[in-house]
């Protein structure tokens, strides 16, 4: 590395950083498939037990929520079975 002379080190920032980016790139592509960015996400952390706990509006969007998932978790495990 002595023999290497100065401004070596920003070719080792700038390897690092697009490959920092092009990995946040394929996190971010896998996440959008596997539906990681669905906002009604934090409804899932509730059961009918929380209904005292919530407004009547939150409660029914929970229960919707709730409702979709369970639906779109039988897709996912019809079409492992298929495979």
């Amino acid at each position: 590395m002595e023999n290497w002379g100065d401004g070596w080190t920003i070719y080792i920032w700038l390897i690092s950083g697009v490959s920092i980016l092009i990995a946040v790139i394929f996190g971010l592509r896998w996440a959008a498939k596997n539906e990681q960015f669905d906002e009604d996400i934090k409804y899932l952390v509730f059961d009918d037990n929380d209904k005292d706990k919530m407004d009547p509006e939150e409660f029914k969007k929970m229960q919707e929520a709730t409702k979709k998932q369970e639906a779109r978790r039988e897709e996912v495990l019809e079409e492992q079975g298929r495979s």
